[in-house]
C-alpha cells in the first residue's frame, strides 16, 4: 500500500486547465505542462489497495493500478511504467481520452472522491517519454508468418504492436494519407497532440510492424488478395458510419456529420491546408448530440471563432449524482463539464430538431425544435414548445451505426453480421471466415478507446494461436465480456 493514511489526509486534486481566454487562441492541450508532477505523488498515494481491487473490473485492459499507483508514490517511474505497459500498449492515449470508469469503480469512490487514476496514468507514461524509458521491443526470433492488419486506429495498432513483438510480420493498412485513424483526424489537437502518435508510430516502425496509408481495402487492393498475401487478417476498420438526421432540409448546404468536420481542422495542424474547407468563423454553429464527439465539435468551433455555438441533446440532462439504477461500481451517465464546454456555448437537453430552415442560396439559417419529454415509456413532442434557432453550420454528432460496407470489404470476405449489424466473431475474435478476425467497433460498435486497445490486444492472442497453435500474449477480454463499464 502506497500510503496507509493517503485517502483520509490527501484530497482529491486534478491537472490544471490554462485559462480559456488563452487556450481558445491556439489547438495545443488544455492543460498546463508539468502541471501533474508536483502532486502526483500524493494523489496516488490515496489508493487503498483493496482487498478486491474494483478498479480493475472497471478497466477492460485489466489494468494493475494499485500496483503502479504504488510505484509513483515512491517515484519510481520506471517500475511504475513497466506495470503499465505490461497491460496497455498506449497509456498515453487513455490517459488524455478514456472517460476513466476505472475511476468509477474505485472504492473509495463509495463515499469519497475516486482517486485520480487517469491523472496518475498519464505522468507516469509521460515521464517515462521524458526519461527515454519506452523503448521498441524487437522480436528476438520472426515466426515466418505474416498478417494483415485493416485500420490503424487504438484497436488495428495494439493488435498489429503485440503480433509484431510475437515475432509476426504485420503490415498496417489505412485508408487514410496517416496513420492514427480516429486518433489522428477524429480527436481535435487540444485533447491530444498528435506528437503522441507520431512516436508510438515510431516505435512500432522500429519493432517490425509496415505501414500501407492511403490503401482503402476492398478498393484499392481486395479481399482475396489480402488472403493470398497472408497466413491471417484483423479487421480492425471501426464503426464509421454516422447517424444521419433524415429531416427536411437535411440536403442544404452548410449541415455535416462532425467526421467531415473534424478531420479538415486537424489536416490544418498538420500542414494541408491554410484554413479548413468548413470553417466555424463568423458563423452561428449548432452541434446535434450530446456526446464526446459533439464536445468535440464544440471546443473546434470556439477555436474558429464561431458567433455563437449551441449543443443539442435529444435526452434529459444527467444527474450530478448516480442514479438509484446506476450503483457504484457500475459507470453512472453523470452530467459532465469537459474542457470545451468550460469555453462557452449553449447546451440544451430534451430538444428534437425537426426541420432545417435555408436561405435563397441553399445553405442552412435557422434550426427548428421541439422539445420532448418521455412519456409511457417513449419520448414525445410538448405541444407549444416548437421554436427556432439560427444556424449557418450544423454538425450531426449523433454517433455511428456501424462498419462502412461502401467499399465492399464485408462482401468480399463473405463476413457475417451479428443481430446489431457488426462483424460476427467467436470467443477467439475469429469471423466465419478461415483465418479473418475482427477487433474493436468493427466487431463490438462504437465504443470506448480502453475497449478498442483490450480487443486489439485480445484478438492478436487469437491470431497467434490461430498462427502458432498456442500463445504466450495476454488475453484481457473476451468479445462477450461487458464488465462494469456500460
Amino acid at each position: 500500500m502506497a500510503d496507509p493514511k493517503g485517502f483520509l489526509t490527501t484530497e482529491r486534486a486534478t491537472a490544471c486547465s490554462r485559462p480559456v481566454a488563452e487556450r481558445v487562441k491556439d489547438w495545443n492541450e488544455v492543460y498546463v505542462p508539468g502541471s501533474l508532477l508536483p502532486i502526483i505523488s500524493k494523489q496516488a498515494g490515496r489508493c487503498m489497495d483493496c482487498g478486491i481491487p474494483f478498479c480493475h473490473n472497471g478497466c477492460p485492459l485489466g489494468n494493475l493500478i494499485p500496483e503502479w499507483n504504488d510505484y509513483a508514490y515512491r517515484e519510481d517511474w520506471s517500475a511504475a511504467s513497466e506495470r503499465l505497459h505490461a497491460t496497455n500498449n498506449f497509456p498515453e492515449f487513455t490517459g488524455r481520452l478514456c472517460p476513466a470508469p476505472c475511476e468509477s469503480a474505485c472504492v473509495l469512490g463509495i463515499n469519497q472522491p475516486a482517486v485520480t487514476i487517469k491523472n496518475v496514468e498519464v505522468s507516469i507514461i509521460d515521464k517515462a517519454w521524458d526519461n527515454g524509458g519506452v523503448a521498441p521491443q524487437i522480436p528476438e526470433r520472426l515466426s515466418g508468418k505474416t498478417a494483415a492488419v485493416i485500420g490503424s486506429g487504438p484497436a488495428g495498432l495494439a493488435a498489429a504492436q503485440q503480433l509484431t513483438r510475437a515475432g509476426h510480420t504485420v503490415v498496417v493498412y489505412e485508408r487514410a494519407d496517416r496513420v492514427g485513424g480516429l486518433l489522428r483526424y477524429g480527436i481535435p489537437e487540444f485533447k491530444m497532440e498528435k506528437v503522441h502518435i507520431n512516436r508510438r508510430i515510431e516505435q512500432m516502425r522500429a519493432e517490425g510492424t509496415k505501414f500501407r496509408t492511403g490503401v482503402e481495402v476492398g478498393r484499392d487492393i481486395t479481399a482475396g488478395d489480402l488472403r493470398k498475401r497472408f497466413d491471417a487478417v484483423v479487421i480492425a476498420a471501426g464503426a464509421t458510419v454516422s447517424r444521419d438526421l433524415p429531416v427536411p432540409g437535411r440536403e442544404l448546404g452548410g449541415i455535416h456529420f462532425a467526421m467531415e468536420y473534424l478531420p479538415l481542422a486537424n489536416k490544418v495542424q498538420e500542414g494541408d491546408f491554410v484554413a479548413p474547407p468548413i470553417t466555424a468563423e463568423g458563423k452561428h454553429v449548432v452541434v446535434i448530440g450530446g456526446g464526446d464527439t459533439g464536445a468535440d465539435c464544440v471546443g473546434t468551433a470556439h477555436r474558429q471563432g464561431a458567433l455563437s455555438v449551441t449543443q443539442l441533446e435529444i435526452m434529459p440532462r444527467p444527474g450530478e449524482e448516480r442514479n438509484a439504477n446506476q450503483p457504484w461500481p457500475t459507470f453512472p451517465m453523470l452530467y459532465k463539464v469537459t474542457s470545451a464546454h468550460e469555453e462557452g456555448g449553449e447546451r440544451v437537453y430534451s430538444v428534437s430538431t425537426t426541420r432545417f430552415e435555408g436561405d435563397e442560396d441553399g445553405n442552412v439559417k435557422a434550426l427548428h425544435l421541439v422539445e420532448v419529454e418521455f412519456t409511457g415509456g417513449k419520448l414525445v413532442q410538448k405541444p407549444g414548445t416548437e421554436r427556432s434557432i439560427p444556424a449557418q453550420l450544423v454538425t450531426l454528432a449523433m454517433g455511428f451505426t456501424g462498419t462502412d460496407r461502401s467499399n465492399g470489404l464485408v462482401e468480399q470476405f463473405g463476413l457475417e453480421l451479428d443481430e446489431r449489424g457488426n462483424i460476427a466473431r467467436d470467443a477467439s475474435y475469429a469471423t466465419n471466415v478461415d483465418g479473418v478476425f475482427v477487433a474493436g467497433d468493427a466487431g463490438r460498435g462504437q465504443s470506448l478507446i480502453v475497449w478498442a486497445i483490450a480487443e486489439g490486444r485480445s484478438a492478436a492472442r487469437g491470431v497467434d494461436c490461430y498462427l502458432t497453435g498456442s500463445s504466450t500474449l495476454p488475453y484481457p477480454v473476451k468479445p462477450t465480456d461487458r464488465a462494469l463499464t456500460v
